[in-house]
């Protein structure tokens, strides 16, 4: 059996070691500490945003930004449907209904036309959604222009799930900067890695400082424990802060080496009938975080659970794209503005191995399969 190929592994460097035996020999083990400070400072200059709080998940930031926009019980929060479940499940911890909203073909987000009908709708019933949560998905941000200006004539705060998306621009801004909050993922298959982490940002200097108090167990100032709110525990450890400063610096590099591979994989594969990449939108740059791609079965030959099992049977791995929340079992109950275009590219859509570290050979052995299955063989 050949090497395992994944669809986006670790990419680690030279420079981790030296950040992380700083923090060993200085005993900052614990969370919080100067990496901690350090991170979240490189972080907000790197995207631009005036504050950062580092924590140790994206799912916590997402938790963290919902509540203190003021998301609670029997809430509505309007969420792009097709996403990873972390997009939805703070919105349930908190005790509020997910309503979703489909894509559009452009960039595979949130389709600010449905998103208008929706707040419209519900501004005419008296039942506006007390926040909406943009995704930017695969490494693309979301139209956020139309998307930020319904949600403004309303009074509706957007918090973006850039989980996905570090390194991708809107416009010549970072996606995750433009909204009310903004979350971010150092997941192990993320871009850049802590092997474990987020970030949450904002331009609000009040919202950030209540979600560092949220998160480190809800401590007021005092000599003694006093709580008076109930609290998380939620920050990042100075050790993983200090994988993430190193990984930080060379995030150019790892976009480049994934915009790299989706170039092989189209000079390659799109003269196949039936194959179409993901679009890169007019409005920014895409990092292609993961290369995605739907097959037409009537022209290509097969579908696209077809290509991930030969894939599989190489060991390679491939993934379709996300499930829509709306089709799954745990929100199926909630509802949905439109649906046909998640659905469908749910159903074409497969991620190919993507990661920074990828070698041409192993790019090719992708490429083989997908054109001998294509072939019949």
């Amino acid at each position: 059996m050949p090497q395992r190929i994944y669809l986006s592994s670790p990419h680690l460097g030279g420079l981790e070691r030296g950040y992380v035996d700083e923090a060993f020999a200085s005993n900052w083990i614990a969370p919080l500490g100067p990496h901690v400070d350090a991170f979240q400072e490189e972080f907000a200059r790197c995207v631009g945003a005036p504050y950062a709080l580092a924590l140790s998940s994206g799912t916590a930031a997402l938790h963290l930004a919902l509540q203190l926009v003021g998301v609670g019980p029997g809430d509505d929060v309007l969420v792009s449907t097709l996403t990873f479940s972390a997009s939805v499940n703070p919105i349930r911890y908190l005790g509020a209904t997910p309503v979703f909203i489909d894509s559009e073909r452009a960039s595979w987000n949130m389709d600010p036309a449905l998103l208008c009908e929706e707040l419209e709708a519900r501004a005419r019933a008296g039942r506006l959604p007390r926040a909406v949560v943009v995704v930017h998905l695969y490494g693309q941000s979301a139209d956020l222009d139309p998307i930020l200006a319904a949600c403004g004539r309303h009074g509706v705060p957007v918090v973006e799930d850039a989980a996905e998306a570090l390194g991708s621009t809107y416009k010549g801004r970072h996606p995750g900067t433009l909204g009310r909050a903004g979350i971010f993922s150092f997941n192990g298959n993320k871009i850049i890695t802590t092997s474990g982490g987020g970030m949450l940002v904002s331009s609000d200097e009040t919202l950030i400082r209540h979600a560092l108090k949220l998160s480190t167990q809800a401590r007021d100032p005092a000599p003694h424990y006093e709580h008076s709110e109930v609290g998380y525990n939620y920050r990042l450890s100075n050790v993983l802060a200090a994988i993430g400063r190193a990984q930080l610096r060379v995030l150019e590099e790892r976009v480049a080496a994934r915009r790299a591979n989706h170039a092989y994989y189209v000079s390659a594969l799109s003269s196949l009938p039936g194959v179409t990449f993901m679009p890169e939108a007019p409005w920014g740059r895409h990092t292609r975080w993961l290369t995605t791609v739907t097959l037409d079965p009537a022209r290509f030959g097969a579908d696209r659970e077809a290509v991930r099992l030969a894939l599989e049977r190489e060991n390679i791995e491939a993934r379709p794209v996300w499930k829509p929340m709306h089709l799954q079992p745990v929100f199926s109950a909630f509802p949905c503005r439109g649906g046909q275009v998640a659905e469908d590219l749910f159903e074409h859509g497969l991620c190919l191995p993507s990661g920074s570290n990828l070698t041409r050979e192993e790019l090719a052995r992708v490429v083989e399969v997908v054109r001998a299955v294509h072939q019949g063989r």
